[in-house]
């Protein structure tokens, strides 16, 4: 699968992703400090799916309408942290068919996926 995360995730997450075999962007590489419509129209551009941790994102995605191939919204409280990667990986591998164009919440123990 093709992933921009933005600048709230963490570098763990794009590393164990690349090494399962995930081509994944980091604006935190290649656009630091670059606003949310901006990294939303990036996610587009390169038909990729948006990894974050950022509710903003949300509010541009209903409230404002903003077009998308996809967001993952990670929301993990610090003691669970550990996790969120092998969630993510196996999400990404037995759900794939359903993230493009999906907004995805993926919580400790609860996965909520919304669909355009």
């Amino acid at each position: 699968m093709r992933f921009l995360a933005d600048e709230s995730c963490d570098g763990h997450l794009v590393t164990a992703l690349r090494v399962a075999g995930h081509d994944i962007e980091s604006v935190a590489d290649s656009h630091q400090g670059t606003d949310d419509a901006t990294v939303i129209r990036l996610a587009v551009d390169q038909q990729r799916i948006l990894l974050t941790e950022d509710k903003d994102f949300g509010q541009l995605v209903f409230a404002a309408g903003r077009g998308h191939t996809g967001v993952i919204l990670l929301r993990y409280p610090f003691g669970a942290r550990e996790h969120i990667t092998q969630e993510l990986v196996t999400l990404s591998e037995e759900r794939a068919d359903i993230l493009t164009s999906a907004f995805v919440v993926i919580e400790p123990g609860r996965i909520r996926i919304l669909k355009r």
